[in-house]
């Protein structure tokens, strides 16, 4: 079994999206996909309205999901990371303690795009194309991990 976490900053708008988009792509019996916050803010709260209607146009429905924040423990039980900004990613090595742990990190843009060092732009903000634009790239990081991984 192959474990997957999906990492934005309060776990209600990019990684419920990521990690919607990842369930839909792999094995559910190879893999598990969970999502994670680095502040822990929105803490048992279900995605942003507009990831949830994003997901669904798109045949998704992550309205179940609830968000959590990122635990020492996840870097025992995941084996893959995935950040979605630079932010997210500093926060993350620092709670590391070993190299093994740093090795899991990964920002989710590079996989589709090596060395170009893309950010997943944080929508909360945004009106609903930042959503649709946000989905896109995600759909398309997933895309690159799920074959990568073998489906």
């Amino acid at each position: 079994m192959t474990n997957i976490l999906m990492i934005c900053l309060g776990n209600i708008c990019r990684s419920p999206l990521a990690e919607g988009l990842m369930r839909s792509k792999l094995n559910f019996t190879k893999f598990t996909i969970d999502s994670a916050g680095t502040s822990g803010s929105h803490k048992g709260q279900a995605p942003d309205k507009r990831s949830i209607e994003i997901a669904k146009s798109n045949g998704l429905d992550i309205s179940q999901q609830q968000s959590r924040k990122l635990v020492k423990e996840d870097f025992q039980k995941f084996d893959f990371l995935y950040v979605m900004d630079e932010s997210n990613y500093r926060d993350v090595l620092e709670m590391a303690t070993t190299e093994e742990e740093k090795n899991k990190v990964v920002k989710i843009l590079d996989e589709p795009f090596p060395g170009e060092h893309l950010d997943v732009p944080d929508p909360y903000y945004g009106g609903s194309k930042g959503f649709e634009n946000v989905y896109k790239m995600l759909d398309t990081a997933t895309d690159v991990i799920a074959k990568k991984l073998g489906n």
